[in-house]
């Protein structure tokens, strides 16, 4: 099989996102969880833009053994002088030095000519082959580079020295039948002796992934990708796509490294750490690509998985595809739901039961295990659900933050106190307090319903319990209230 090269740019393109930014010892836990990932080329980052840049690029070199550091650069000997220095310590190294191609950036950018240009590439390539062996060029803008001119970049640079060319869409702009015939004109037309060439596709019409995989399959042996498609605007190719539309293509016989087990939990981390919430209906990753709520859908995925699913689940490191029972779920998604919380109905109960589920599914918009075991006549015992009672917090400048919550368990009063790093980690952290289990928030999103400042937050969170995810939803005009209620709320869902 044909070995696609996976170059993930989640530290260097993902993480110039505003409010993306990492530091140091976050970088090097994200590096190692690359590295677990199985990705073959790790850009750390552009040394000579600043020094925590440049002393990123050193540490994760010492923390991680068999991918390639990249380091990124301009084409200007300074840049590549300060990227062979950050790269002293890594086992493999790699410089990306390129400059733009396209007649925008030659006329309005660089104020330049195509031959100077051609100069300059080749000058690069060569200064940064005196530090490294492996060197790969972008040609920035390729993606509105006319494919003549392109493709004589190309054949100097490689003849400079190259081991690698990216041919990056930029500014998201190709469709994937231009884009791949980009590529194969590059690989019709240059000489590329033992070099690759590489994608590097943007998001702006999302079509990133579409182009990613054209160029593959027009003879690109390298993918430039992030994890959740983070990155400039409005993103980059992502890591899970493409990896998972390859292995889902047998028939391509084209193999990546990457243990796809471990895509989901990276994402997660990913998202933790820079503060992306990752968009419910995002492809491989999203809370939602494996839940299946419309009553023929559900149907068909209890009788067979493949009627509706093309991955499992567990081949991306989720533990399981969700059955969401709304107003459109069928018979079929009922009764597997009865099955898990061990209640067995003949035909005619599930018949009358299922008419009293669509009345209720009618009213209200999500249906807990706890509704299920009501409409089914079980004692749920709502005396042990935990309430909120009252909750305070106090917060500012120079202040410290502290939350005393006062809750309600089985008619019993609790109350605790905590400070933390702002109103809700204090008050979730009284919760805690009072409660005393092993739970983590996974995910965290507010959103405002409609306008304003005095407008109702909704608050959606995910909390892991040994392993287990739990849902919690809240909306208040207090965005503190509505935090620990939605705390609560996914709490209450494992306490039943």
């Amino acid at each position: 099989m044909d070995k696609l090269f996976i170059f993930d740019t989640t530290l260097r393109d993902g993480e110039q996102v505003p409010g993306c930014q990492l530091n140091t010892i976050e970088k090097i836990e994200v590096a190692k969880a690359l590295e677990s990932l199985g990705v073959d080329v790790i850009e750390a980052g552009f040394p000579v833009s600043s020094p925590g840049d440049f002393k990123s690029v050193v540490e994760i070199s010492k923390a991680v053994t068999w991918p390639t550091i990249c380091a990124l650069t301009r084409a200007v000997e300074k840049d590549i002088e300060v990227a062979a220095q950050a790269l002293q310590y890594a086992k493999k190294k790699r410089i990306h030095t390129g400059i733009g191609t396209s007649e925008y950036h030659i006329r309005h950018k660089f104020n330049s000519t195509p031959d100077e240009i051609v100069e300059r590439a080749i000058a690069a390539v060569k200064y940064a082959k005196r530090f490294v062996e492996d060197v790969e060029f972008y040609a920035e803008d390729a993606g509105r580079t006319d494919n003549a001119y392109l493709a004589r970049v190309v054949q100097a640079v490689i003849n400079a020295g190259a081991t690698v060319v990216n041919i990056p869409d930029t500014t998201g702009y190709c469709l994937p039948t231009e884009y791949g015939a980009k590529i194969k004109y590059l690989i019709d037309n240059v000489d590329m002796k033992n070099a690759i060439l590489s994608t590097h596709c943007h998001q702006d019409l999302g079509m990133a992934t579409a182009n990613s995989i054209m160029g593959v399959l027009n003879g690109a042996r390298q993918v430039e990708v992030t994890i959740n498609g983070i990155g400039e605007r409005a993103g980059n190719t992502s890591l899970e796509e493409v990896v998972m539309a390859i292995k889902s293509h047998k028939e391509l016989d084209i193999e990546t490294n990457i243990n796809t087990q471990k895509i989901y939990p990276v994402s997660r981390m990913i998202s933790s750490l820079m503060n992306m919430p990752v968009q419910p209906n995002k492809a491989i990753v999203g809370r939602n690509a494996f839940a299946h709520s419309s009553g023929i859908h559900q149907d068909g995925v209890l009788k067979n998985l493949s009627t509706y699913e093309i991955i499992d689940p567990k081949e991306v490191g989720i533990d399981d595809n969700a059955i969401v029972l709304t107003a459109r779920s069928g018979r079929a998604a009922l009764k597997n739901r009865l099955n898990l919380l061990n209640i067995d109905v003949n035909d005619d109960q599930l018949s009358e039961l299922y008419q009293r589920f669509l009345e209720l599914a009618d009213r209200k918009k999500d249906i807990t295990d706890e509704d299920i075991l009501i409409l089914a006549g079980k004692e749920t015992d709502k005396m042990h659900r935990i309430k909120l009672d009252y909750m305070q917090v106090t917060s500012g400048i120079g202040v410290k933050c502290i939350g005393v919550v006062g809750l309600d368990i089985a008619g019993e009063k609790f109350q605790a106190s905590a400070t933390g790093n702002g109103p809700v980690d204090a008050a979730i952290k009284a919760v805690k307090e009072i409660i005393k289990r092993q739970m983590v928030i996974e995910e965290f999103l507010i959103q405002a319903i409609n306008k304003g400042s005095d407008d109702t937050g909704k608050v959606h969170m995910q909390v892991s319990h040994d392993g287990i995810n739990y849902y919690g939803f809240s909306a208040h005009t207090d965005i503190v209230v509505a935090s620990v209620e939605a705390f609560i709320n996914a709490v209450n869902k494992f306490t039943i």
